[in-house]
């Protein structure tokens, strides 16, 4: 290894993308889009837990229960809590590709085919979330099989 190559190792510039804390804008960016996902989820919950009426018409328009308007607002109220919290966030993200697989499927054969491109379009944000947050999911695992 040459001397230039072995100086230009030890003090590495700092990335063009690299923020104050040592985090990138990437992964900045994927925060303050995890806070946002969890208020929209919360807020959808919270509007389906408290039985809203756009949401009963929804459900009834579906041909579903009630007993599924609650479940699904008890996961999505789950699942927005869990991504705040950074051991969590990642196993959230992937639960609420699941979810969201599922509502686009409802979109496109229950409700209006158009709006199933919003869910598909927030199964690609919490896939870069997911995969942000891997290291986290992989310590919670650890930290499950050492518990187990």
């Amino acid at each position: 290894m040459s001397e230039s190559m072995l100086s230009r190792s030890a003090s590495p510039a700092a990335p063009a993308d690299a923020v104050a804390g040592g985090r990138s804008r990437g992964a900045v960016a994927l925060t303050a889009a995890r806070v946002v996902l969890a208020l929209f989820f919360g807020f959808s919950a919270f509007a389906k837990l408290i039985a809203n009426e756009t949401a009963i018409e929804s459900f009834e328009r579906m041909g579903w229960n009630q007993a599924a308007m609650y479940t699904i607002g008890g996961l999505e109220m789950a699942g927005a809590v869990a991504l705040l919290i950074p051991l969590l966030a990642g196993v959230a993200a992937m639960a609420f590709c699941g979810l969201m697989a599922g509502a686009s499927i409802v979109q496109l054969t229950l409700l209006d085919r158009v709006n199933a491109i919003m869910p598909a379009l927030l199964i690609v944000l919490l896939v870069l979330i997911a995969r942000e947050r891997r290291e986290r999911t992989a310590d919670l695992l650890a930290l499950v099989r050492r518990r187990a």
